[in-house]
């Protein structure tokens, strides 16, 4: 009995080790694909005729590498963060369709429960750590008096970033201490792993929320007007042939009416200057008497090179008008017939659905929690897979809450780089420093690591945060989730019909403000 009990053990032991290995290397084949498509995305960014990257100075092409790797994992950090809550629901329902299966065995609780520790322990790195550490190695020169090399600035960098550290966590400290979470005492940083730096945590998260709520709603409007941009409208009762045919002829008669006028320049110039040249009276020491005949027509001249001037302009911006419209014209031309019928009003009435479920998955959110049905997002518990369904629907309501995060996500990213003060900050394709690289990292790090929590707080999932992220204190705080919604679904309401009611109010606008000019006119002339 002794050794088939030690034999059991031995087995579970070896069970325990292999399960071990076989998450850690899921974990690594995870990064390695997250790394590499953030790599890609990155690449597609950054500038690359900047003297860092092609310098001659090989510790300013290291100090380069060196913060674009560094940025590259945070972002991959960040997508890794956006695909938590995806993966998860999509594990839950697969180990519910196949739970005796061979090939989903490896799929388990521990798996998704370490995938969520390693985001948020990853997310923790990024935000306090390695960004800041690389920006200010990048905009480091080293002490005074040390050699030029990458040691000095090493050094640099690691005591400013120390002393950032200190003031942020007193900070941190006083706050706790301020919102009752622990009392001041001499040995507060004894506490430093288990409450400060999860409170700072909780802080960025509470504020990429709050960002989340500006740029979402804003979001759902900005993305209608993206899809319009980029797919093909329809055709109706409209011969792209013919008004492409006229533009183009249009267009050649402008460039015609260019070519003269720059034509007609040329001669002018040259009359004047012959004028100028041959009927001027010397007067000696090089000075010439100009009549007055040839001064009046020398201002004519003038005159009418500034009405052309300004006649130029005008047709240069109507050339630069006709061109755009035209290239437009060309686009529709070439698309396909089905690409301007279905795909243009599909991606349309999808937008709008997801839009609609999303409204109304708020609404059902908000009258739970004030009749008591739904819990708060706060959560403890372990959590197993594979044994209920989170969705009403089944499988596809799994799926349409995976596709309802990811589009939360796309809103989100685009009404936060849509608002008027990432203007400048906004990333543009192989025009983007490398400070601007890292602020958008850090950005997209922030937004990802709050979509979990949102998704979570307007009723989107009914799937537990896991790990840290279900922790979060202010999560359990009732009137900050029901204020959440409310301010959420309002604004998604109130922006929603601001965009589709635009044209109407300003077409009522515009008829009032005429049969109010005509009434004047009529009164006025009565009296």
């Amino acid at each position: 009995m002794d050794e088939e009990e030690e034999e059991e053990v031995t087995d579970l032991k070896l069970q325990l080790f292999h399960n071990t290995v076989r998450e850690h290397i899921i974990f690594l084949l995870l990064i390695i694909l997250l790394y590499f498509s953030s790599y890609v995305v990155v690449s597609r960014f950054r500038r690359r005729d900047r003297d860092d990257l092609y310098s001659n100075d090989e510790d300013e092409v290291l100090v380069y590498r060196i913060s674009f790797w560094l940025c590259t994992f945070t972002l991959a950090v960040a997508e890794g963060a956006a695909m938590l809550l995806p993966v998860s629901i999509a594990s839950n329902e697969v180990l519910l369709l196949y739970p005796n299966s061979y090939y989903v065995k490896w799929l388990n609780s521990s798996l998704i429960q370490g995938l969520w520790n390693h985001v948020f322990l990853f997310s923790n790195l990024s935000l306090f750590i390695f960004l800041p550490f690389v920006y200010l190695f990048s905009e480091s020169t080293g002490f005074v008096g040390y050699k030029k090399g990458i040691l000095p600035r090493v050094y640099e960098t690691f005591t400013v970033f120390m002393l950032m550290a200190v003031i942020v966590l007193v900070l941190t400290a006083v706050l706790s201490a301020v919102f009752g979470i622990e009392k001041l005492q001499f040995f507060w940083f004894l506490n430093l792993g288990s409450v400060h730096l999860p409170f700072l945590y909780s802080c960025v998260s509470f504020l990429g929320v709050m960002l989340m709520l500006i740029c979402t709603p804003y979001g759902f409007v900005r993305l209608f007007g993206v899809v319009n941009q980029v797919l093909v409208r329809p055709m109706l009762l409209r011969d792209v042939n013919e008004e492409f045919s006229a533009f183009y002829m249009e267009e050649a008669s402008v460039k015609r009416k260019l070519a003269h006028i720059e034509l007609h320049n040329v001669s002018i110039s040259d009359a004047a200057n012959g004028g100028r040249l041959g009927n001027g009276i010397g007067l000696g020491r090089g000075r010439t008497f100009f009549p007055q005949p040839l001064l009046r027509q020398s201002q004519a001249h003038l005159y009418q090179r500034k009405a052309m001037a300004s006649d130029v302009g005008e047709l240069n911006d109507r050339l630069r008008e006709l061109d755009s419209e035209r290239k437009e014209l060309d686009k529709l031309r070439k698309s396909s017939t089905f690409q301007r019928t279905f795909v243009y009003p599909l991606a349309m009435l999808l937008l709008l659905f997801c839009t609609g479920v999303t409204i109304l998955l708020v609404v059902q959110n908000t009258l739970e929690l004030l009749i008591g049905i739904k819990a708060l997002p706060l959560s403890t518990r372990q959590f197993t897979l594979g044994i209920s369904s989170l969705s009403k629907l089944g499988p596809f309501g799994a799926g349409l809450e995976v596709c309802l995060i990811f589009y939360l996500g796309a809103t989100s990213v685009v009404g936060f780089y849509s608002m008027p003060f990432m203007r400048n900050v906004c990333p543009k394709r192989r025009q983007t420093s490398l400070p601007q690289l890292m602020l958008n990292c850090g950005f997209m790090l922030v937004l990802s690591s709050a979509l979990p929590l949102l998704s979570r707080i307007i009723g989107i999932t009914n799937f537990d945060l896991l790990g840290d992220f279900g922790a979060i204190e202010w999560l359990g705080n009732f009137q900050i989730v029901l204020l959440y919604n409310l301010v959420f679904g309002t604004t998604t309401a109130l922006c929603l019909a601001n965009k589709f009611t635009a044209t109407v109010r300003r077409e009522l606008r515009a008829r009032l403000v005429e049969n109010y000019v005509l009434f004047t006119n009529y009164m006025s002339f009565i009296n």
